[in-house]
């Protein structure tokens, strides 16, 4: 039996992160689905989360980082959804992607029948001007005679605002001060004060279709038109046929570019696809999930606004992409750091921000929705973030790892990029021993992270391979230096001679022992080549990680109760740092606990293979939903497991 079944003991975090929190008085907890109950649909430009019950209940528009139409994951009074689903009683509820697309279908198993629902967003060409923001969803009955229901309950604005209700051709149009949601049906709507609602009865292999579609402006009904995507104001079946086929193609075009072809495709791939939904593509820019609120721990108050691109997540997508072959997307992500690069600014906390908009704003103000209960209870519900502000010195060298990958294996970066990079290196170059808050956006004052220590050596390392392998102009010789400094520093000082194990904090001086505190990020040693994965200070460490961090095969960050960070309550395990451990196994040649601690992963992925930010010890899905960061990580680790077994 591996280690990884047996080390569940005393030492560790996750006696205090399994602990239930205190149900809030009006908790509603029954109301809200699980988060892993959820599948993702998008166009590249938003998404929305259905649940296995047939409910639209989180969907932003006309961008990931709008204000939210549907937002009942957040508040199932106040946030508004869109639900179809049979009058009777339901047995059971499955859910599956249309084979190698992001085309939803949940199955509804009944005692009167069958019925499946059909949701996408079509999208019908790369870069298409003419897009139409569209949610489709189309019933279909597959066996019996299925009495349904349908309500439209939209809520603007994350449900501050009121809209008008009005009729017309085939459908109803909701109107907000900024946004027009309009939907038109293939059965009739009833309207009172706020909603649209019916009933309608399908027979066998009967159809019913429903076609929401958005616009920025308050305008009047859509006239028809002839675009080949068939006028706006019909609902007819063969038009969504057409998009149906369409998107699939659409979807099964662009997967086809993948280069992957090992042991763990339909994983990899679903995780390539949600990295796919999880782009804006008019701006070439990466999210690091769809969803603002869901929380680290039920109850609890970590729950943070995770629709932007973090420099950091975003990096590490980029490299993920090059790795199964999708270079247009690696190119379409640099076209849009390019623009950052160039707009960087000296500040307190340096040239470039830890995450931006999509635009590529960097102030995103914290705000909190005081009418919005959050998921199951869980207060306050943020937009913004303000670990924006945040100096995390860490992002350069992320960033600059995935330019140097996309210089070798992609397009090259331009003259004007690479000026660019030697004028954010120079700054490093000054400021790289200072404190910070690091990878983890802690809110409990800087420190001298090893991390970030590493992360600036990984920056000087990968300018100084750019400029050698290209000829490219530079101070190799003050880069050298300061590589060389930096290394020695993480050498000396956070490294732990006593507990043989390097830790989360540099300490003070030379020949102090740090404290004994240990970090899940440091298992990126040997990936960015820092340490060989047989170097007897990284086997150790691993195995410091194994007894203290790692439970099953899951993976917490660091022990709160060694490192406070500045939050109350506790939190789940980290679901990139699993899939982390399961490539450092790989590296150190432990192939077989690699291999057992990657499939169970796959176990706690839903059942669509999605995964949300964190774990928990119950096997719930916490945080948001679902993360770039760990499908990313789950990516690497398959290819990098799939290379260590032959």
């Amino acid at each position: 039996m591996n280690r990884d079944d047996q080390d569940t003991g005393a030492e560790g975090p996750w006696r205090a992160a399994g602990q239930r929190s205190a149900e809030r008085p009006d908790d509603r907890s029954e109301d809200y689905l699980p988060i892993a109950d959820h599948g993702l649909i998008g166009d590249l430009r938003t998404a929305a989360l259905v649940g296995t019950d047939g409910r639209v209940d989180w969907f932003c528009a006309p961008r990931f980082d709008s204000p939210s139409v549907f937002a009942s994951l957040l508040d199932v009074r106040r946030g508004g959804f869109w639900e179809i689903a049979p009058v009777c009683e339901v047995v059971d509820r499955h859910q599956f992607y249309f084979p190698d697309t992001n085309i939803l279908i949940t199955r509804m198993f009944t005692v009167d029948g069958i019925v499946e629902i059909q949701d996408f967003m079509p999208v019908l060409r790369e870069n298409d001007s003419a897009h139409r923001q569209r949610l489709v969803r189309r019933v279909v009955n597959i066996r019996g005679g299925m009495f349904m229901s349908v309500r439209i309950a939209p809520r603007m604005n994350y449900g501050r605002d009121e809209h008008r209700l009005e009729r017309i051709p085939e459908g109803v149009r909701f109107s907000g001060d900024t946004l027009t949601v309009s939907v038109r049906a293939s059965v009739d709507l009833e309207l009172d004060d706020t909603d649209a609602f019916g009933e309608f009865v399908l027979g066998e292999g009967e159809t019913a279709l429903f076609v929401l579609e958005t616009s920025a402006e308050t305008t009047g009904p859509t006239e028809p038109n002839e675009s080949n995507d068939r006028p706006t104001g019909t609902v007819e079946a063969a038009a969504a046929d057409e998009l149906f086929t369409a998107t699939v193609a659409f979807w099964r075009r662009w997967l086809s570019r993948s280069t992957y072809t090992g042991r763990w495709r339909e994983m990899v791939h679903r995780s390539a696809l949600t990295l796919k939904l999880l782009t804006h593509e008019p701006s070439g820019a990466v999210i690091a999930a769809p969803t603002l609120g869901l929380p680290e721990q039920l109850g609890g108050v970590r729950n943070w606004d995770y629709r932007y691109v973090w420099i950091r997540d975003a990096a590490f997508s980029l490299y993920a992409l090059l790795r199964l072959g999708f270079t247009q997307e690696a190119q379409s992500f640099m076209d849009w750091l390019t623009e950052r690069l160039r707009d960087a600014t000296d500040g307190e906390a340096g040239p470039l921000r830890v995450m931006y908009s999509i635009d590529g704003h960097a102030h995103l103000p914290e705000e909190v929705l005081g009418h919005l209960e959050g998921y199951r209870g869980s207060y306050p519900v943020r937009t913004g973030n303000d670990a924006s502000g945040q100096r995390q010195l860490d992002l350069y060298g992320e960033l600059i790892d995935s330019i140097y990958l996309f210089d070798k294996y992609g397009a090259g970066i331009s003259h004007e990029s690479w000026t660019d990079l030697c004028v954010v290196l120079d700054w490093l170059l000054e400021h790289w021993n200072t404190v910070d808050e690091s990878i983890w956006e802690t809110r409990s004052g800087q420190q001298h992270h090893t991390y970030s220590r590493l992360m600036c050596w990984v920056a000087v390392e990968r300018m100084i391979r750019m400029a050698r392998r290209r000829g490219l102009p530079g101070d190799l010789g003050r880069w050298i230096a300061v590589r060389d400094r930096i290394y020695h520093e993480i050498m000396a000082r956070g490294w732990n001679d006593e507990e043989r194990t390097f830790v989360q904090r540099l300490s003070a001086d030379d020949g102090q022992q740090p404290a004994n505190i240990l970090d899940a990020s440091l298992l990126l040693m040997p990936m960015v080549k820092f340490v060989s994965p047989v170097d007897p200070r990284f086997r150790s460490t691993v195995e410091a990680i194994r007894r203290r961090l790692v439970v099953d095969s899951l993976v917490f960050r660091y022990d709160p109760e060694q490192a406070p960070d500045g939050l109350d309550g506790t939190e789940g395990t980290f679901s990139i740092c699993s899939f982390w451990w399961v490539e450092a196994l790989a590296r150190t040649g432990d192939v077989e606990a690699a291999r057992l601690a990657l499939e169970k992963m796959f176990t706690y992925s839903n059942h669509l293979g999605l995964f949300a930010e964190q774990i928990g010890l119950t096997g719930e899905h916490l945080g948001n939903y679902p993360q770039a960061f760990t499908h990313l990580a789950l990516i690497s680790s398959a290819i990098n497991l799939d290379r260590a077994m032959g």
